[in-house]
């Protein structure tokens, strides 16, 4: 999410440049070598360090896929996430919701609205006939850098500064 700033200047109305994001989060799918892959639906999202309301920041799923079993319909594999607040999302999300990622790394914006604070970032990832897995890596606001890393869905999850 960007956020513009708009300003007055002698009755003409400026946009300023879209503010900064507060740092960058890279998620790599790794490339796995089985007889059918299939590419992992993820969620990517922030919620405060002692519990509250979470913030998705990502969504990659089959977003072109509808009819009889749109690919929303596999949503719910992302337990946690789904629990978290998934369900309730309108979808598709304005600037959250994408297609799934082919094996490599991806990065992803932290919004620059995040106030100062303890969080945590959770990146969640299913694959049909795959598995489930969930990474979750300390944040901390101004972002100081993290990594973590999964065991099989996901490889790295790194937290970068601005």
């Amino acid at each position: 999410m960007r956020i513009l700033s708009l300003a007055v200047l002698g009755g003409a109305t400026v946009a300023a440049a879209p503010a900064p994001p507060a740092g960058t989060i890279t998620v790599t799918v790794p490339r796995l070598s089985v007889a059918e892959y299939h590419r992992p639906y993820v969620a990517v999202w922030v919620e405060p360090a002692g519990g509250g309301a979470a913030r998705t920041l990502a969504l990659w799923y089959d977003v072109r896929k509808s009819g009889a079993e749109p690919g929303t319909k596999w949503l719910a594999d992302l337990r946690a996430w789904w629990r978290k607040g998934g369900r309730g999302l309108k979808l598709p999300a304005d600037g959250v919701s994408g297609a799934t990622r082919a094996p490599g790394a991806h990065t992803i914006p932290l919004p620059a609205d995040l106030r100062p604070g303890s969080y945590v970032l959770n990146v969640e990832a299913a694959r049909e006939t795959g598995g489930r897995e969930l990474v979750q890596v300390p944040l901390t606001v101004p972002v100081r850098a993290a990594r973590a890393s999964g065991s099989h869905e996901l490889g790295a999850v790194t937290l970068a500064a601005r």
